[in-house]
């Protein structure tokens, strides 16, 4: 009765998933990464605001477009004029135009004003192009922060795959663990029943039983917490069951020892480049503002009024006519060059722009900082995959003779020749060694993928995948 209660205690942590796992779909680390790229917000988001520099670009270039203004306008009001100084204080003054009579009237009349205007900047020494420039640098900054984005996304999602497929084997060599403690705890109980050992041996198996339950319960909770993280970073709602393909406790990828370089087109390289161009361009921007601008300029008007030429001797001469006040018939036109430039501009710019050369060095800091670190980072990855592939190596001896110390002391044990402490102690051993065999085929992947981040080439992982 003592072994079904702890085979049904088995089945109580563990054993369900295991049954759905076997008709569960497998899901590859090449679908991870699709499902991820598409789903993940943060992608979306950079996306959106690199199509946004796009718009940006193009406004920029339109900018640079003449000002077209066509108006028209129809009143009706008094002409009563004055003679004398004037200030239109705050946009508030009436453009009424007529003679200047001796007294006041109320006479009023329809009238109206046509207009077709057009001016344009058509030379500042280039600050429309350099605007242009400007706005590309950032629409390039954006995009490369989107493909930066990309790669170091993939790059956390093939490791926190790798974290589960870990932790699931540790769940698994636990599971083993806890069944071997059963066992063992079932012979530990039938020869204390018969009185052939003590009864203390009984109650060390049931320990060990228990702290066999207690560590498959930690490594499913291990299990569940990498899980989640790999649900978010797909953009999913974490599924029941999340099977991943085995590949990576079974091989280790061919040519690890082959030595890579940071690649120059390294997508965090290139975004911090991308930061450097566009403060240069903006420099240059800023520059061009100390430089006078030339305009052109062009009007063409008409008028229409309700009061006849003849209104200044004979006050008498206007219509309320509605029509005859709006038609036009006076018209002018008037082209015209300008240029424009503010003395002290020049002063002003000359700190902005050397503002933002001081913020450009500062980002080539912060580029050369980048770079040392991936080079390291890169030597680093060179010595995990030098370690990883010895301790490969060395796991399938480290099982076997652990598997047959711990074989070797069961017999002897079942035999009354050694004690349980020897027992439990090559148990330990086995289960450690099962463990560290998963683990090493991983470190293995998990070395490249680390290899292949500081390289920037997401390819020297993902071709080892079938």
């Amino acid at each position: 009765m003592k072994r079904v209660k702890n085979s049904l205690g088995l089945l109580c942590v563990a054993p369900l998933f295991m049954v759905v796992n076997t008709a569960a779909q497998v899901l590859s680390l090449k679908e991870a990464e699709a499902t991820a790229l598409q789903n993940y917000n943060t992608i979306k988001a950079k996306s959106n605001y690199a199509a946004a520099s796009m718009a940006a670009v193009q406004q920029a270039k339109r900018d640079a477009l003449p000002n077209l203004v066509v108006a028209a306008q129809q009143d009706y009001g008094t002409i009563n004029g004055q003679n004398g100084p004037l200030y239109g204080f705050g946009g508030f003054g009436v453009a009424s135009s007529g003679a200047a009579l001796p007294q006041q009237n109320w006479h009023a009349a329809f009238g109206a004003l046509y207009l077709a205007n057009i001016n344009w900047d058509f030379f500042a020494f280039g600050r429309a192009k350099e605007k242009i420039k400007a706005a590309t640098a950032i629409a390039q900054q954006d995009e490369t922060d989107l493909q930066q984005e990309r790669f170091q996304h993939q790059v956390k999602v093939a490791a926190a795959y790798l974290n589960l497929l870990a932790a699931q084997r540790i769940t698994r060599s636990m599971q083993h663990n806890l069944e071997r403690a059963d066992t063992l705890q079932l012979v530990v109980t039938t020869k204390a029943k018969n009185g052939l050992i003590a009864g203390v041996d009984s109650s060390l198996a049931d320990a060990e039983v228990s702290a066999a339950r207690i560590a498959l319960l930690r490594a499913m909770d291990a299990e569940q917490d990498r899980a989640s993280e790999l649900a978010v970073l797909m953009g999913v709602e974490k599924p029941a069951v999340l099977v991943l393909d085995t590949l990576f406790v079974s091989k280790i990828p061919v040519g690890v020892l082959d030595t890579t370089a940071v690649k120059d087109d390294h997508p965090e390289l290139e975004y911090y480049k991308s930061r450097i161009r566009v403060s240069d361009e903006q420099a240059k921007y800023f520059g061009k503002f100390s430089y006078p601008t030339f305009s052109v300029f062009s009007v063409f008007q008409s008028r229409g009024s309700g009061f006849q030429p003849g209104y200044t001797t004979d006050q008498s001469a206007y219509t309320h006519d509605y029509w005859e006040g709006i038609k036009p018939v006076r018209s002018n036109y008037l082209v015209g060059v300008g240029v424009s430039w503010n003395l002290t501009t020049p002063l002003r710019i000359q700190q902005q722009v050397t503002a933002q050369k001081f913020i450009s060095a500062g980002l080539k800091n912060e580029l050369d900082l980048v770079n040392q670190r991936l080079n390291e980072q890169q030597r680093l990855a060179a010595s995990k995959m030098k370690n990883a592939v010895a301790a490969y190596a060395e796991a399938p001896v480290q099982v076997k003779a652990a598997s047959d110390a711990y074989l070797q002391k069961s017999v002897l044990y079942r035999n009354g020749l050694t004690t349980i402490v020897d027992v439990t102690q090559s148990l330990y051993a086995l289960t450690r060694a099962e463990t560290d065999r998963d683990i090493a085929y991983n470190n293995v992947w998990q070395a490249l993928l680390l290899k292949a981040a500081a390289a920037g080439d997401f390819n020297l992982f993902m071709t080892e995948l079938p």
